[in-house]
């Protein structure tokens, strides 16, 4: 087993991480600059950090569980003391799609993210079925990147992708690029945005005069049928009139060139945002 050293380990991404992490590696060093996040760990997990020095020294993979913001100076102030064949592991594309990682060209970077448990599912027990983030008990697929390093190393940051988000579901193997495409440019551009609007909606039609605890069991009756028809997770179709009111209500709340928030200028002007 790879000996890894987890940055951020008293956050709260941190945590989940460390969690999974003490089930299935043996050396695990946690480091965390918060003494608050220091104490949480040692509180939930029995867990003691240590410095950076020590986490270091002869680590073969790191794993970046800090926010996007900080990526790129923890990258760089850690980088020196990487021997070569390091991998660095980052949580999220968009340090990694920006550019922010240390040009050296003798370490691994490897990205993953979680897809997070699916709405449709066959989960059963009362655990999972509220495990809406994942890598507690709801198994949820993954996607990952090998954005340079030698082909080999995609086996052993997947190995330590399946540990620190399992369970999992289906594990899949995309580039930076494509994995920029998926957040921010379809889960939070598109997806969150328009799951904000529905929110929108449902308390402009509350304030019409419908009571809220019926539009809230309508929105969300509707959106589970809905969904289930147009990801093809049932056979079936809409009425007439919900075809109508599709074909009237899009170009009535969506732009014409909505599409362009895929362009990669849009993705690098909304990661430079986040970043």
């Amino acid at each position: 087993m790879a000996a890894i050293a987890l940055f951020g380990a008293g956050g709260k991404m941190g945590v989940r991480l460390a969690r999974n992490l003490a089930a299935g590696h043996d050396d695990v060093r946690h480091v965390e600059t918060s003494e608050a996040g220091r104490a949480g760990l040692r509180d939930a997990l029995g867990i003691e950090c240590v410095e950076m020095a020590t986490a270091l020294d002869g680590v073969e993979v790191v794993i970046l569980a800090v926010p996007d913001t900080h990526v790129g100076s923890v990258a760089h102030r850690i980088a020196p003391f990487l021997k070569p064949a390091t991998m660095i592991m980052a949580l999220d594309a968009a340090a990694p799609f920006a550019g922010h990682l240390p040009v050296r060209p003798d370490l691994s970077y490897f990205v993953t993210h979680p897809c997070h448990p699916p709405i449709f599912n066959d989960e059963t027990e009362p655990a999972a079925r509220d495990d809406r983030f994942g890598g507690l008990h709801a198994r949820q697929s993954i996607v990952n990147a090998l954005m340079q390093g030698p082909d080999e190393h995609y086996a052993v940051g997947e190995a330590v992708a399946r540990t620190i988000w399992a369970p999992i579901l289906r594990s899949h193997r995309v580039t930076v690029d494509q994995m920029a495409l998926l957040e921010p440019g379809l889960s939070e551009t598109v997806v969150a945005s328009l799951l904000d609007t529905m929110r929108e909606a449902m308390d402009e039609v509350v304030a019409r005069g419908v009571p809220a605890e019926a539009a809230r069991d309508f929105l969300l009756g509707h959106m589970n049928v809905l969904a289930a028809v147009i990801f093809k997770h049932i056979p079936g179709q809409f009425s007439d009139a919900c075809n109508k009111a599709i074909t009237f209500g899009k170009p009535t709340m969506l732009r014409d060139d909505w599409k362009r928030v895929f362009d990669k200028d849009e993705l690098a002007a909304s990661i430079r945002r986040i970043t």
